[in-house]
Protein backbone atom coordinates (compact mmCIF):
# COMPACT_ATOMS: atom_id res chain seq x y z
CA UNK A 1 0.00 0.00 0.00
CA UNK A 2 1.17 3.33 -0.66
CA UNK A 3 0.07 6.88 0.26
CA UNK A 4 0.68 9.20 -2.42
CA UNK A 5 3.43 11.13 -1.01
CA UNK A 6 6.35 11.24 -3.19
CA UNK A 7 9.35 10.25 -2.08
CA UNK A 8 11.79 11.05 -5.71
CA UNK A 9 11.13 11.43 -9.16
CA UNK A 10 13.38 9.46 -10.77
CA UNK A 11 14.66 8.98 -14.90
CA UNK A 12 14.11 6.58 -17.11
CA UNK A 13 17.48 6.32 -18.74
CA UNK A 14 16.68 2.73 -20.98
CA UNK A 15 13.16 1.25 -22.38
CA UNK A 16 14.18 -2.68 -23.92
CA UNK A 17 11.58 -4.87 -25.19
CA UNK A 18 11.95 -8.70 -24.36
CA UNK A 19 9.67 -10.69 -25.55
CA UNK A 20 6.20 -9.06 -25.17
CA UNK A 21 7.51 -7.13 -21.82
CA UNK A 22 9.17 -3.95 -22.03
CA UNK A 23 11.94 -3.56 -19.47
CA UNK A 24 12.53 -0.08 -18.00
CA UNK A 25 15.67 1.09 -16.27
CA UNK A 26 15.06 4.04 -13.79
CA UNK A 27 17.50 5.77 -12.06
CA UNK A 28 17.44 7.56 -8.90
CA UNK A 29 19.91 8.40 -5.89
CA UNK A 30 17.69 7.32 -3.09
CA UNK A 31 15.18 4.97 -3.77
CA UNK A 32 17.22 1.44 -5.26
CA UNK A 33 19.17 1.80 -1.92
CA UNK A 34 16.40 0.70 -0.40
CA UNK A 35 15.08 -1.65 -2.80
CA UNK A 36 15.69 -5.93 -2.99
CA UNK A 37 14.32 -7.86 -5.74
CA UNK A 38 10.33 -8.35 -6.35
CA UNK A 39 9.89 -5.31 -3.67
CA UNK A 40 6.91 -3.57 -4.85
CA UNK A 41 7.28 0.29 -5.81
CA UNK A 42 5.07 3.13 -7.17
CA UNK A 43 6.05 4.23 -10.36
CA UNK A 44 4.19 7.68 -11.39
CA UNK A 45 1.13 5.63 -9.71
CA UNK A 46 1.85 2.27 -11.09
CA UNK A 47 2.90 -0.33 -8.61
CA UNK A 48 6.16 -2.48 -10.46
CA UNK A 49 8.01 -5.12 -9.28
CA UNK A 50 11.80 -4.00 -8.69
CA UNK A 51 14.28 -6.39 -10.57
CA UNK A 52 18.35 -5.68 -11.42
CA UNK A 53 18.65 -3.30 -8.65
CA UNK A 54 22.16 -1.27 -9.06
CA UNK A 55 23.84 1.43 -6.84
CA UNK A 56 21.49 4.49 -8.66
CA UNK A 57 19.54 2.49 -10.30
CA UNK A 58 16.52 -0.16 -10.64
CA UNK A 59 14.67 -2.69 -13.54
CA UNK A 60 10.65 -3.06 -13.61
CA UNK A 61 9.15 -5.18 -16.22
CA UNK A 62 5.98 -3.72 -17.56
CA UNK A 63 3.10 -6.16 -18.99
CA UNK A 64 1.31 -5.13 -22.84
CA UNK A 65 -1.48 -4.29 -20.20
CA UNK A 66 0.23 -2.62 -18.34
CA UNK A 67 1.38 -0.32 -21.21
CA UNK A 68 -1.41 0.19 -22.78
CA UNK A 69 -3.66 0.87 -19.85
CA UNK A 70 -1.25 3.22 -18.29
CA UNK A 71 0.76 6.84 -19.09
CA UNK A 72 3.49 4.62 -18.88
CA UNK A 73 3.24 4.17 -22.61
CA UNK A 74 4.10 7.61 -23.41
CA UNK A 75 7.11 7.59 -21.20
CA UNK A 76 10.61 7.41 -23.18
CA UNK A 77 14.20 7.22 -22.37
CA UNK A 78 14.57 11.07 -20.60
CA UNK A 79 11.42 11.17 -19.08
CA UNK A 80 10.70 11.56 -15.44
CA UNK A 81 8.61 9.89 -13.16
CA UNK A 82 7.30 9.84 -9.50
CA UNK A 83 8.74 6.88 -6.93
CA UNK A 84 7.35 5.49 -3.77
CA UNK A 85 7.95 3.20 -1.68
CA UNK A 86 5.41 1.12 0.26
CA UNK A 87 4.21 2.43 3.68
CA UNK A 88 5.94 0.90 6.15
CA UNK A 89 3.54 -0.43 9.32
CA UNK A 90 4.78 2.12 11.35
CA UNK A 91 5.23 4.92 9.23
CA UNK A 92 3.20 8.25 9.45
CA UNK A 93 -0.05 7.76 6.94
CA UNK A 94 0.84 11.78 5.02
CA UNK A 95 -1.79 10.93 1.91
CA UNK A 96 -4.51 9.00 1.18
CA UNK A 97 -4.65 4.87 0.72
CA UNK A 98 -3.75 4.74 -2.60
CA UNK A 99 -2.89 0.94 -4.34
CA UNK A 100 -0.94 1.91 -7.30
CA UNK A 101 -3.60 -0.15 -9.08
CA UNK A 102 -4.58 2.71 -11.58
CA UNK A 103 -8.44 2.84 -12.54
CA UNK A 104 -8.07 4.84 -15.89
CA UNK A 105 -6.30 7.24 -17.51
CA UNK A 106 -7.13 10.91 -17.87
CA UNK A 107 -5.71 14.02 -20.13
CA UNK A 108 -4.20 17.02 -18.89
CA UNK A 109 -5.55 20.22 -20.35
CA UNK A 110 -3.73 22.28 -18.85
CA UNK A 111 -0.96 23.01 -16.49
CA UNK A 112 -1.14 27.13 -15.55
CA UNK A 113 -0.11 29.26 -12.78
CA UNK A 114 -2.61 30.72 -10.78
CA UNK A 115 -3.10 34.52 -11.13
CA UNK A 116 -1.21 36.81 -8.86
CA UNK A 117 0.07 33.23 -6.67
CA UNK A 118 2.62 31.06 -6.56
CA UNK A 119 0.59 27.98 -7.01
CA UNK A 120 -0.94 26.51 -9.80
CA UNK A 121 -3.84 24.93 -11.05
CA UNK A 122 -3.60 21.89 -12.47
CA UNK A 123 -7.03 20.56 -14.51
CA UNK A 124 -7.53 16.92 -15.78
CA UNK A 125 -9.64 15.29 -18.24
CA UNK A 126 -11.57 12.03 -15.98
CA UNK A 127 -13.06 8.82 -17.98
CA UNK A 128 -15.95 7.97 -16.50
CA UNK A 129 -14.46 5.16 -14.58
CA UNK A 130 -12.82 7.40 -12.48
CA UNK A 131 -15.20 10.67 -12.69
CA UNK A 132 -18.18 8.48 -11.08
CA UNK A 133 -15.96 7.98 -7.87
CA UNK A 134 -14.72 11.50 -7.98
CA UNK A 135 -15.89 14.52 -5.41
CA UNK A 136 -15.42 18.05 -4.27
CA UNK A 137 -12.58 18.27 -1.80
CA UNK A 138 -12.23 14.28 -2.08
CA UNK A 139 -8.70 12.69 -2.92
CA UNK A 140 -7.46 11.33 -6.32
CA UNK A 141 -4.19 10.19 -7.07
CA UNK A 142 -2.85 11.52 -10.15
CA UNK A 143 0.53 10.44 -11.32
CA UNK A 144 1.04 8.63 -8.05
CA UNK A 145 0.44 11.85 -6.21
CA UNK A 146 -2.21 12.58 -3.43
CA UNK A 147 -4.02 15.41 -4.31
CA UNK A 148 -7.54 16.85 -3.07
CA UNK A 149 -9.87 17.88 -6.07
CA UNK A 150 -10.46 21.61 -5.85
CA UNK A 151 -12.83 22.11 -8.67
CA UNK A 152 -15.52 19.24 -10.07
CA UNK A 153 -17.05 20.18 -13.50
CA UNK A 154 -19.02 17.02 -15.09
CA UNK A 155 -15.61 15.22 -16.44
CA UNK A 156 -13.23 17.17 -15.30
CA UNK A 157 -11.75 18.32 -12.52
CA UNK A 158 -9.17 21.12 -10.88
CA UNK A 159 -6.68 20.43 -8.64
CA UNK A 160 -4.64 23.57 -6.33
CA UNK A 161 -0.66 22.87 -7.02
CA UNK A 162 1.76 24.33 -4.39
CA UNK A 163 5.20 24.83 -5.16
CA UNK A 164 6.53 22.35 -3.68
CA UNK A 165 4.57 19.94 -5.02
CA UNK A 166 5.67 21.24 -8.72
CA UNK A 167 9.22 21.02 -7.23
CA UNK A 168 9.11 17.07 -5.98
CA UNK A 169 7.14 15.47 -9.05
CA UNK A 170 7.28 14.95 -12.78
CA UNK A 171 4.13 17.78 -13.16
CA UNK A 172 6.06 20.36 -14.31
CA UNK A 173 7.68 17.89 -17.36
CA UNK A 174 4.22 16.68 -18.44
CA UNK A 175 2.40 18.93 -21.31
CA UNK A 176 -1.32 19.57 -22.20
CA UNK A 177 -3.07 16.53 -23.57
CA UNK A 178 -0.39 13.70 -22.09
CA UNK A 179 -2.14 10.84 -20.55
CA UNK A 180 -1.77 10.87 -16.76
CA UNK A 181 -2.51 7.82 -14.37
CA UNK A 182 -5.60 8.16 -12.03
CA UNK A 183 -6.66 5.95 -8.96
CA UNK A 184 -9.52 7.20 -7.87
CA UNK A 185 -10.25 6.95 -3.78
CA UNK A 186 -10.27 3.04 -2.46
CA UNK A 187 -13.12 3.88 0.14
CA UNK A 188 -15.59 5.10 -2.46
CA UNK A 189 -15.11 1.46 -4.24
CA UNK A 190 -16.05 0.22 -0.93
CA UNK A 191 -18.76 2.08 -0.43
CA UNK A 192 -20.35 1.35 -3.68
CA UNK A 193 -20.03 -2.19 -3.66
CA UNK A 194 -21.85 -2.23 0.15
CA UNK A 195 -24.67 -0.01 -1.22
CA UNK A 196 -24.98 -1.82 -4.78
CA UNK A 197 -25.94 -0.81 -7.64
CA UNK A 198 -29.30 -2.18 -7.58
CA UNK A 199 -32.85 -2.10 -5.96
CA UNK A 200 -31.75 -5.44 -3.93
CA UNK A 201 -29.31 -3.52 -1.70
CA UNK A 202 -30.48 -3.08 2.47
CA UNK A 203 -27.57 -1.08 3.59
CA UNK A 204 -28.87 2.47 4.33
CA UNK A 205 -26.63 5.67 4.77
CA UNK A 206 -27.44 4.91 8.50
CA UNK A 207 -25.45 1.87 8.79
CA UNK A 208 -22.64 3.03 6.70
CA UNK A 209 -22.16 6.22 9.24
CA UNK A 210 -22.11 3.44 11.66
CA UNK A 211 -19.42 1.70 10.19
CA UNK A 212 -17.12 4.36 9.96
CA UNK A 213 -17.92 5.88 6.69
Amino acid sequence: MFTGIIEEVGRVSRIEQRGENRRVTITAERTPKELATGNSVAVSGVCLTALDIKPGSFCADLAPETWTRTSLSRIHEGALVNLELPMKADGRFGGHIVQGHVDGVGKLIAFERIADSENWWLHIELPNDVEKYTVFKGSISIEGISLTVAKLETDRCTIAIIPHTVEMTNLHSLKPGDPVNLEADLIAKYVEKMMGRDAESSLTIAELVEQGF
